[in-house]
């Protein structure tokens, strides 16, 4: 029998709400006498292609205080892909919500389905935050082959190389008190495997934001089109927007990625948006012209009105302090010595922007531990053949 099972949850407490992000589908209730108590291994993405099925849930969260006092309850419906992403107005009594316990009421009309109970994080002031791409900055991934991806879905991460350089960056703002943020393209059935690589690289309590393949399935519902299977830049944006919308406007803000792609051109775009008071409609008319966006019209419209959510927000931070800038830094990994920024031709002679970014060395050691290892065996065999 199969019952609601929670993908992921996210809570974020700000100044004025609780900001939620969830997901929940169907898997199989496994009996306890017929578990296997061995030790965990790590997840393989094919493992979770259960994913791909879409259904819609109720969510009831209930708000309670250290005391286990009741303050908070209210049900919640989700999207056609059994997605959850709404606010809770904090209010004088809200604001002593510790502990939120989460359940799951259609499936099974007339049962709580209990899904889990969770403590939501909360962000200090003053904000800091740093977002990093997963694929090719913290793990050279490889995608480009029919057989490329087979391997990613039936291995664990952990068999590819781990680029050390930037987990040192991203653990040394983890440090300095960022809370971090993990933003991927691979498909969100990847989420168990990647949450299984981060606890290995003692990365714990990341949000992780994964591109929902359901989406190119639906023609009514979907937010993404196939051109978006190969662009990065509409998803990534809107999720750095999503991220913020959760959050807030932070102090700080840490950007990593890999110069692959477009993830400059995204984040220089990003940064251009929260350093300068720019009119909405500017914004919006300069990212539809990029080649790395091509919004078509429902994506129009839908984009539009986050850069105006966003750009409200702003507003109030400008106004509780006109003079402070938002403090930004980008990371961006070379995969050779040799590799130069690739500029976005808008942001070519604004050196203001491209001084944000700085160029780090994206070589893994632990690639060449294996090489050598590899090599070190394969003498070995062959000593042991001959004799």
């Amino acid at each position: 029998m199969k019952r609601p099972y929670l993908v992921h949850f996210l809570a974020i407490i700000t100044d004025d709400s609780i900001n939620i992000k969830a997901s929940i589908t169907l898997r199989e209730n496994f009996i306890a006498q017929n578990l296997d108590l061995e030790i965990p291994t790590p997840k393989f993405p094919i493992q979770a292609l259960r994913l791909l099925n879409a259904y819609q849930f109720t969510l009831k969260i209930v708000g309670m205080s250290k005391n286990q006092r009741e303050i908070y309850k209210k049900s919640f419906e989700s999207d056609s892909f059994g997605n959850f992403n709404f606010k809770i107005p904090l209010t004088k009594e809200r604001e002593e919500i510790e502990i939120l316990q989460l359940y799951e009421t259609k499936k099974r009309p007339g049962l709580e389905l209990h899904l889990g109970t969770y403590i939501p994080l909360r962000i200090f002031s003053p904000k800091k935050i740093i977002i990093c791409d997963f694929d090719k900055t913290l793990v050279d991934t490889k995608y480009s082959t029919t057989k490329e991806v087979y391997r990613s879905l039936t291995r664990s991460l952990e068999e590819n190389p781990t680029v050390t350089s930037s987990v040192e960056i991203l653990h040394r703002y983890i440090r300095q008190g960022h809370h971090p943020f993990i933003l991927s393209a691979s498909p969100h059935f990847y989420e168990d495997a990647m949450r299984d690589w981060l606890y290995k690289n003692n990365i714990f309590s990341a949000g992780i934001f994964l591109k929902d393949y359901r989406h190119f399935f639906s023609f009514l519902d979907g937010e993404l089109t196939t051109k978006d299977l190969k662009l990065q830049g509409l998803y990534k944006l809107n999720h750095l927007l999503d991220i913020l919308f959760m959050t807030g406007i932070p102090d700080e803000l840490i950007l990593m990625g890999d110069n692959f792609e477009s993830d400059p051109a995204i984040y220089l775009t990003l940064s251009k948006i929260l350093r300068e008071d720019i009119d909405p409609w500017v914004v919006w008319n300069d990212i539809k012209e990029q080649d790395i966006f091509q919004l078509k019209k429902k994506q129009n419209s839908q984009f539009l009105n986050k850069i105006y959510q966003l750009d409200n927000m702003l507003s109030r931070k400008r106004k509780e302090n006109p003079y402070k800038k938002i403090q930004i830094k980008i990371f961006i990994r070379k995969r050779f010595p040799t590799d130069e920024l690739i500029a976005p031709p808008q942001f070519a002679k604004e050196k203001v922007y491209l001084n944000l970014i700085e160029m780090y060395d994206g070589l893994y050691r632990d690639a060449f531990e294996r090489m050598l290892e590899e090599s070190q065996a394969k003498s070995v065999n062959g000593a042991e053949n001959t004799m």
